[in-house]
């Protein structure tokens, strides 16, 4: 139930057709009795840095959920953002701190390397291959830098994408060695498509599986189906493995601790969703 007293999250973006987080986080704040709604906001480029400022002047306002095509624009208009954020170059969360100043975050890649660590992958000290350079790679390069991996190998077509993420990862996380180049997943501990690959049938795989062994974690960003040719071909390897969607319920229980709200595991979000 909403009422005068309930705290709004906006949940930012443009087409708002596709949103799932209103179907996740509603029936969770309702069955633990909180107080707070996520409500869908559509808004178009143009418009977005104008309404930003506008919905936090809201005296019920709580914070905002961020999604395409706001997160990068969303960057300047922050009073203060966090390191992953930063290093992905984006961000999809705001709150308001006490003072009225607005506060990013980045949340994608922490719930991939969550889901990573719930599945007792090691991440301190690994060598991980990361396919693609784009915000949601960018995002998941800044929490695995983050959790101390130890080599960071990153591949890119887009060149330029791909050399501005080593250089922002060698800023903020200087410890890390990030090396750019080849696909080949030979030799690392995790491996990862952080690409599109994977979304149609006759996309080709981010990678030659054959140089997969059966000892690499692999770990895919693609949320179209739960096993993907790619995961279908490293589960064949006897790799262990996991889903797109896991990097989405991986990140709420972090969404909720960022905005104050009693958190919660993936699984129990899985079982009172109404996707």
């Amino acid at each position: 139930m909403i009422s005068g007293t309930t705290r709004l999250i906006a949940h930012l973006g443009y087409p708002t057709e596709s949103f799932k987080a209103p179907l996740i986080y509603n029936p969770y704040f309702d069955e633990q009795g909180i107080d707070a709604v996520v409500v869908p906001m559509g808004c178009k480029p143009q418009h977005y840095p104008d309404f930003l400022k506008l919905v936090f002047r809201l005296s019920n306002i709580h914070g905002a959920l961020i999604t395409m095509p706001h997160k990068i624009t969303t960057m300047g208009l922050l009073d203060e953002i966090s390191t992953n954020a930063r290093v992905a170059g984006s961000c999809n969360a705001i709150k308001l701190g006490p003072d009225g100043r607005l506060i990013g975050d980045m949340f994608d890649g922490e719930g991939f390397v969550r889901g990573l660590k719930r599945k007792g992958q090691t991440i301190s000290g690994a060598k991980a291959l990361l396919i693609g350079a784009g915000g949601v790679g960018s995002a998941i390069a800044a929490s695995l830098a983050s959790a101390a991996i130890g080599h960071l190998a990153l591949h890119d077509d887009n060149k330029a994408a791909l050399e501005g993420l080593k250089t922002r990862l060698n800023t903020y996380y200087p410890a890390t060695r990030v090396t750019t180049g080849s696909n080949d997943p030979d030799g690392f501990d995790i491996v990862i498509n952080a690409t599109p690959l994977g979304m149609r049938k006759d996309d080709p795989l981010p990678m030659d599986v054959t140089r997969l062994s059966a000892g690499t974690f692999v770990g895919e960003v693609v949320m179209k189906e739960e096993i993907t040719p790619f995961l279908a071909a490293a589960r064949e390897r006897g790799c262990r493995y996991q889903v797109g969607t896991d990097m989405l319920f991986e990140q709420i229980p972090a969404y909720l601790e960022f905005f104050g709200f009693a958190t919660t595991t993936a699984e129990h979000l899985r079982r009172v969703a109404r996707l």
